[in-house]
């Protein structure tokens, strides 16, 4: 079990915990977010921290962490030891990092926050890092020593100055390009897509999956000497009801299954880290059978994630409106449901009103919930948000809000007022879905239905 206990050693005392040194993360710097590369790249070059594997960096507004569980998943089939960052989690901080699909144990990572921690303070010359940065370092040197043939890098913010951009990548990737995050990357997709491609280098393959790219994207790789793949010209894909086909610069795959995890992008997805793979085949050679079992098989908590029972519980973590204008054609591709019940939380910094516009015809309950986080808009000005879109669109369907404190709470009212043919929409922030997974929808999935 966590604690915060420490040990003393002759010059410092170290948290001896996870969560200790979590807590240590969290009081370092002022800021949750400070972007540039100097501070972090000044202690992994102390760290003396690289990589003796091909390293895939993937960066986008949506569908990073799909491509990423792909990506391991076709790898680890194909007989490879596979390295995963990812962030944020849903419920556990460990999930963040995965070794060989397997999330790592807590108890692994605090030597190498340790080691961080020793090397930010050398000498006594302090340098300065985010949670973010410090927790990130930690993990990219926990994946450095596991003896990988491939790592796999997500993104967390942006890409130019995320701290994962101090790792040169063998393969750079960009999902999609859309507005988010604006305070930090601009107003605009071509302002936004300049700053996810600055994890391009020169002379190394770019994976572009976003099938209509900001031209700022495709200038930076020509401007840097990167080998751009773009989707609909270096590779792509067809399809129908029951398989799908994809084609690369070499390569072609013809008869798979659909992949897993569902959506209707998760083609788009999948052909962006087929393409990565074909890319780095001189290195990791990537059989016809390890694509089709990879895709078979992979999984990814939170992306339109439908957990089996009735009422239908459906969980994304779409933040955003792209995403969530994704999550609202997969519902609309689910069939006819009485009543669809939405357990809605977002962040304040999000673009709230297309998100609820887009997805509002679709709802008939909606239950706003507060977030354990000081960035998240209140449940109370969600419904205030709603209720001016309604007034705008002259109120012409009748539809039920009501207020929570938490997701659970949110999620429990829902399952009481459903009914077994209805549908519950479960959407919003990480800290949304994950506070959910964490306290057990299908205990109470199965409370609900008196099992």
């Amino acid at each position: 079990m966590r604690g915060s206990a420490t040990i003393r050693t002759a010059m410092q005392t170290f948290p001896q915990t996870l969560d200790g040194w979590l807590g240590h993360c969290e009081q370092l710097h002022p800021k949750s977010i400070d972007m540039g590369l100097a501070r972090v790249a000044e202690v992994a070059r102390r760290l003396g921290l690289r990589f003796d594997c091909p390293v895939i960096t993937v960066a986008g507004t949506n569908g990073k962490g799909s491509t990423c569980a792909m990506l391991e998943a076709v790898a680890m089939q194909a007989g490879y030891r596979t390295g995963v960052y990812t962030s944020p989690h849903l419920v556990h901080f460990e999930e963040r990092c995965r070794i060989h699909g397997e999330t790592v144990d807590g108890a692994s990572l605090v030597p190498h926050f340790e080691a961080v921690e020793r090397a930010r303070t050398q000498d006594g010359d302090e340098v300065s890092l985010t949670y973010f940065e410090f927790t990130t370092l930690a993990i990219l040197r926990r994946m450095s020593q596991a003896r990988l043939d491939l790592a796999i890098l997500e993104v967390g913010l942006g890409g130019r100055l995320d701290a994962t951009n101090i790792i040169d990548a063998d393969c750079a990737v960009l999902t999609s390009v859309d507005i988010d995050h604006v305070e930090f990357l601009g107003p605009d997709r071509e302002t936004i897509g300049r700053e996810k491609a600055g994890i391009m280098r020169t002379g190394r393959p770019v994976v572009v999956s976003d099938p209509m790219p900001p031209q700022s994207v495709v200038d930076h790789a020509r401007e840097i000497g990167a080998d751009l793949w773009r989707f609909g010209h270096d590779f792509n894909y067809s399809g129908d009801k029951q398989q799908w086909a994809w084609a690369g610069r070499n390569r072609r795959y013809a008869g798979l299954a659909y992949p897993a995890l569902r959506g209707a992008n998760q083609l788009v997805n999948a052909s962006g880290a087929l393409a990565a793979l074909e890319a780095l085949r001189a290195r990791l050679p990537i059989t016809a059978q390890a694509v089709r079992a990879g895709l078979a098989r992979v999984e990814l908590p939170g992306r339109f994630q439908i957990v089996p029972g009735q009422p239908a519980l459906v969980l994304d973590v779409a933040h955003n409106p792209h995403a969530v204008a994704a999550l609202t054609a997969n519902l609309d591709a689910m069939g006819y449901f009485p009543t669809t019940h939405a357990v809605f939380g977002a962040m304040a910094d999000k673009d709230l009103a297309p998100m609820l516009a887009k997805i509002g015809p679709l709802i008939d309950r909606w239950y706003f919930t507060d977030l354990p986080t000081p960035r998240a808009e209140s449940a109370a000005a969600l419904q205030q948000k709603w209720n001016a879109l309604q007034m705008v669109a002259g109120g012409r369907r009748q539809v039920v809000t009501s207020l929570h404190a938490s997701p659970m709470e949110a999620l429990r009212a829902a399952m009481e007022a459903a009914d077994r043919a209805d549908r519950i929409v479960v959407f919003g922030s990480f800290y949304k879905v994950g506070g959910v997974l964490k306290d057990g929808v299908p205990r109470m999935q199965a409370k609900h239905l008196g099992a």
